[in-house]
């Protein structure tokens, strides 16, 4: 089955998956979703639905036609600093170690960010006894530079409590800015050499229009909500995104991994489903686009499926809008 044939099929449908981070090791595609339970939630803004108590690794067959589940890599009663909510992951790869990075509730419910190490890109990974310390919020996505540092773009609002930490440390009850405010960006901090920390203090991103001013928070059709992601293309760096009540990925482009960047246009238009979080990746000298959505469940907002499609661009760098359903519009 060619890509074009696949008609925007799940990757797998034996399991319910969602937020998927793809990368190429070993001359493999490999895909770190995380893991919805097959069961009935009520959806809140605070993400409770989002339940996921283990991590599957997927890989992909040399032609991208068939995806392979190597079972549970990780699961939550084996991470001791975890209560619940094994969110979005991401992994990388340095000196023979392969390292996933997850985001989880401790047991004050503040969202921390972890990571395990293990031998094998497929897993198992075995976690750290802590999370990292000074990490926050959600959506951990790993960054190799060409210089070889790593980095670390993290942060959702909400149920992701970004904006909770506004201050430098947790208030339960903060609010984000107001729509005529700056929007709050992700947050970035390159990663300690053994990967197992952040090597600075997290720092936070600014997102600007074409005309240099920052993406209002009130601008919801552009302004960061969740799942950030860092590729570089012709020596540009591209940070694509989640706008969450939009439902759109979107994406800025900058000259440096902490930025500034400044916004371009849409990658992704609204899914089946709430929450819309992806990954791009080469693989082959052809780009592609990992992503979720709630059709496998006929629209459950808890039970989602990762698919892919091909990513093209224009000559001037610009990436072209994929449209999930265009035989529905």
């Amino acid at each position: 089955m060619t890509m074009e044939s696949r008609g925007g099929a799940p990757l797998v449908t034996h399991i319910y998956t969602a937020d998927p981070s793809a990368h190429v090791f070993e001359g493999k595609l490999y895909v770190y979703p995380s893991h919805d339970l097959d069961h009935e939630m009520a959806s809140n803004d605070n993400g409770d639905q989002y339940d996921m108590e283990d991590y599957h690794v997927l890989s992909l067959n040399e032609d991208l036609t068939q995806a392979l589940d190597h079972g549970e890599a990780l699961h939550l009663q084996d991470i001791p600093w975890a209560k619940k909510q094994l969110w979005a992951p991401d992994a990388a790869y340095k000196d023979g170690t392969y390292y996933l990075f997850f985001p989880a509730r401790d047991y004050n419910d503040v969202f921390r960010i972890g990571v395990a190490t293990g031998i094998s890109p497929q897993g198992p990974f075995r976690a750290e006894p802590s999370y990292i310390p000074g990490s926050y919020s959600i959506d951990p996505a790993v960054f190799a530079d060409e210089d070889g540092k790593f980095y670390v773009y993290f942060g959702g609002l909400w149920g992701g409590q970004l904006e909770k930490w506004q201050t430098g440390a947790f208030r339960p009850d903060a609010e984000g800015p107001s729509g005529d405010e700056p929007a709050l960006g992700p947050r970035i901090a390159e990663l300690s050499r053994d990967m197992l920390g952040f090597g600075e203090m997290p720092r936070e991103i600014v997102i600007k229009g074409e005309d240099g001013e920052p993406i209002r928070a009130g601008d919801e059709e552009r302004r960061y909500f969740e799942g950030p992601w860092v590729h570089k293309h012709e020596g540009r760096y591209y940070l694509s995104y989640s706008t969450g009540t939009t439902h759109k990925i979107v994406y800025a482009v900058g000259d440096n991994p902490y930025g500034p960047f400044t916004f371009k246009g849409t990658i992704l238009k609204p899914v089946v489903g709430w929450t819309t979080h992806h990954s791009i990746v080469r693989y082959r000298d052809k780009w592609y686009l990992f992503y979720h959505d709630s059709s496998l469940s006929g629209g459950a907002d808890n039970k989602r499926c990762v698919k892919m499609a091909e990513l093209h661009y224009d000559a001037d760098g610009s990436i072209r809008t994929v449209d999930p359903y265009p035989e529905k519009r």
